[in-house]
């Protein structure tokens, strides 16, 4: 009796994440390789499981659609993620002061972070239009030369997607190095301050090299998060002025759901995988060879 109770005690936590991970097996990881599969068919509206090869991997690279859309995610995912994590490490640095303050600092900077990007992008929207957000307000304030139409402008808008998001992921990412910050120990700090290091200096040789984690870790979120970029895109330009502001993954639910080219969106879907993966991969591979502490 005592061994089945010991067997069955050791065997619980299994039981207990077996419906979880059986669900997650399906729902992700099955749903992925039919994705794989579909992406070397010609389905359209519906799935066909005639296999063609890459053959839709060639053709992708010939749209210029396609090539837009990894044009904006190029700009779009440098800006956001350069300054971010200039942002971010500002915030976490001035945090870091002990200022008086920080309780209430902390939670509006990551008060973002906790929103959907559906509604950031909806406010933001609103912000920057030019009919009824900031440069209406200033008008009516009697500024009425002030113009910032960035929304409407298709060599601008892109960068409307780049505010909006560096707003909501700052506070996050401060947070990460905040986090490292805080983990430094502070008696070689204090050593590096009697042997005369300066402040920069201290930051530059001590502290910013000790946050080299944290500015991976930082760098593959950012990643991920601006490769699968669309609800902000939708609900802040919706992918235009024209194409101005598509990205892969507005790229991927149009072909897929709007222009019922089912082969064609499986196949963005993969290359997004791929992207996403080439990120991610290495950065586990390094914590998981990282010994323990």
């Amino acid at each position: 009796m005592l061994e089945l109770r010991w067997r069955l005690q050791s065997r619980l936590p299994a039981i207990l994440l077996a419906p979880s991970f059986l669900v997650i097996l399906f729902f992700v990881y099955a749903f992925i390789l039919f994705t794989g599969y579909l992406s070397l068919t010609n389905s359209r509206i519906l799935p066909v499981f005639h296999l063609v090869g890459f053959a839709n991997y060639a053709r992708i690279w010939a749209f210029p659609t396609w090539i837009t859309a990894i044009s904006n995610l190029a700009i779009f995912g440098s800006l956001y993620i350069v300054i971010s994590t200039c942002f971010g490490l500002a915030l976490a640095i001035l945090i870091d002061q002990k200022v008086r303050a920080e309780g209430a600092l902390r939670p509006i900077y990551l008060y973002p972070m906790a929103l959907s990007f559906i509604v950031t992008g909806t406010a933001w929207k609103w912000f920057l239009d030019p009919g009824i957000g900031l440069e209406r307000t200033l008008h009516a304030w009697g500024w009425t030369s002030f113009a910032f139409c960035w929304i409407k402008n298709p060599q601008m808008a892109i960068y409307t997607v780049v505010i909006a998001a560096v707003w909501q992921s700052s506070g996050f990412v401060m947070a990460m190095f905040l986090a490292g910050l805080r983990g430094i120990d502070s008696e070689i700090l204090k050593a590096s301050q009697i042997d005369g290091a300066s402040g920069l200096r201290l930051y530059r040789r001590i502290i910013l090299p000790q946050l080299r984690p944290a500015f991976f870790s930082a760098f593959v979120v950012l990643t991920h998060l601006a490769i699968k970029s669309y609800d902000l895109v939708i609900a802040l330009t919706n992918g235009g002025p024209g194409r101005a502001t598509e990205t892969p993954a507005v790229f991927m639910y149009s072909y897929t759901f709007t222009r019922n080219d089912m082969a064609m969106g499986a196949t963005s879907a993969i290359i997004m995988l791929a992207m996403t993966s080439a990120i991610i991969v290495p950065y586990l591979a390094v914590e998981l060879r990282r010994p323990a502490r």
